[in-house]
């Protein structure tokens, strides 16, 4: 029986988040007018054309409403029922994706069936959503279990590994994405906290690794890098343990790191790592002491921190690919590169720049019509937007996406039901990651990983993926007011 806490709901239409819709249609509108200003060229008299990718981006917006209105109209139970069958459909999928004969610019990441190109990369997203949402909302779940985390943790690495082995790689760090909804649902803070860690030792440890500290023959990356692992162990004892053991402990490291810059004319980076093993050891020490749990937390994050740093040194000079390691290089300021690794970003920020205020208008972008930027349709459908439209029409975009934002907050916030809230933050999380990392990239900002725009690249998968993710959260949201019994 259904029945309604205030009166009975007789239509699903008169629940649904139409100001979310507004949004979403808004998206649309814009994205399709930046795909006829990335993709026109000079003498093109019909816009609308099929044989244009403005006329084929209609087609793809048009399916995508029918798609949204097509599972609005399902019940909403249907999503959670199903939700493993799914994610085990996506799953096999994807799997079978890797043997694709087909490649695509080195990809082996799309299904190609006659003239239609999918990425199943991109529906594994919701389906993912889906599964994550329907195991974290059992009863009996928690997510400071570690077997609990640990099978939440499995059901995103799944289809991360199945996209890399497909090189796709920037598809697959999306899912990292899901980390803000754990953190949301309970995770420990630091657990991000430690994630956080991980990418400021390696940006400081690769950008400063051939800088030397004056005269010496003392790495300042390396350096750097051992002093914030010892920095922020002690941080970790003074909020979880002891706050005098952590002022005793920071003294401590202060006093023989400035004796042995002061003393010392040799590779003092050994001093270090023998500093950071004996705060290990100590730590340990403590914690069989004290038997208090946090230190020997500390310590492995403390050994964790400094595998993590020469391990990924070690991959970046010897298994990364000399494409990637340009790339990375290109982002952190090493290398300049304007023809190779950084043509891309280089090009996109002169066209951005190029539009000044208020841009050059529609279709009467030069960087754009001339195809100096590429894949602008697509990863870099950003700068047509900058280059068009000027800063006012750029930041109208943003102010969109964040409107967007901020409602799935409010929407996710709402639920009744876990499945509902868990579902909602990975909705959310999946598109602030996509739009803070593609806008990034653009910008020169973040790394080129080739991830779209959310409604705004070119392609149909995407599309229909992100409307799929959007409007699954809008027929489950549309419920919220029914009582099940």
């Amino acid at each position: 029986m259904v029945r309604q806490a205030d009166k009975r709901q007789t239509s699903v239409w008169r629940s649904i988040d139409w100001l979310t819709i507004i949004i979403y249609i808004a998206l649309l509108s814009f994205g399709w007018v930046s795909v006829c200003g990335a993709s026109y060229s000079y003498g093109e008299t019909d816009i609308f054309s099929l044989a244009t990718r403005s006329g084929m981006q209609i087609v793809w917006i048009g399916t995508s409403i029918m798609l949204g209105f097509v599972i609005l109209m399902l019940d909403d139970r249907f999503y959670d029922t199903f939700a493993y069958i799914i994610y085990g459909l996506l799953l096999l999928l994807l799997f079978a994706t890797i043997f694709n004969p087909h490649s695509i610019k080195g990809s082996r990441s799309w299904l190609v069936l006659g003239p239609l190109r999918l990425q199943p990369a991109e529906f594994a997203k919701f389906a993912t959503a889906l599964a994550l949402a329907k195991l974290m909302s059992t009863y009996g779940y928690n997510i400071s279990q570690w077997k609990h985390f640990g099978a939440a943790l499995l059901v995103i690495l799944l289809p991360m590994l199945c996209i890399v082995l497909q090189h796709e790689t920037g598809s697959a760090l999306v899912y990292l994405a899901f980390f803000l909804m754990f953190y949301r649902e309970g995770m420990p803070g630091s657990i991000l906290f430690t994630g956080l860690a991980m990418v400021v030792y390696f940006v400081v440890g690769i950008r400063f690794a051939n800088v030397p500290i004056g005269d010496s023959a003392t790495s300042v990356g390396k350096f750097s890098v051992l002093l914030l692992i010892q920095l922020f162990s002690i941080g970790m004892v003074w909020v979880y343990c002891n706050r005098k053991t952590a002022r005793q402990l920071f003294v401590g490291c202060v006093a023989v790191t400035l004796l042995s810059l002061l003393l010392l004319n040799f590779d003092i980076t050994y001093i270090q790592l023998g500093l950071t093993v004996v705060l290990m050891g100590y730590l340990v020490w403590e914690g069989l002491g004290t038997r208090l749990r946090p230190y020997f937390f500390i310590a492995l994050f403390t050994l964790g921190s400094v595998v993590f740093f020469y391990g990924a040194d070690f991959i970046m000079q010897n298994v990364m690919e000399p494409h990637q390691r340009s790339r990375i290089n290109v982002l952190l300021g090493l290398d300049e590169d304007l023809r190779g690794a950084g043509y891309n970003v280089h090009q996109s920020e002169i066209a951005i720049g190029s539009g000044g205020l208020e841009g050059k208008g529609f279709l009467n972008g030069t960087q754009t019509k001339l195809k100096f930027v590429p894949e602008q349709d697509t990863d870099f459908i950003f700068c047509t937007v900058g280059e068009e439209e000027g800063f006012v029409g750029s930041a109208g975009v943003l102010l969109l996406f964040l409107a967007l934002i901020l409602r799935l907050i409010q929407m996710a916030e709402r639920q009744p039901f876990r499945f509902g809230r868990i579902y909602g933050y990975c909705v959310l999380s999946i598109f602030l990651f996509h739009v803070f990392i593609n806008v990034g990239m653009v910008l020169g900002l973040t790394p080129v990983i080739g991830i779209p725009l959310p409604f705004f690249s070119y392609g149909g998968s995407s599309l229909w993926g992100f409307t799929l993710l959007l409007f699954i959260f809008l027929r489950i949201d549309a419920s919220r007011n029914l009582v099940r019994s």
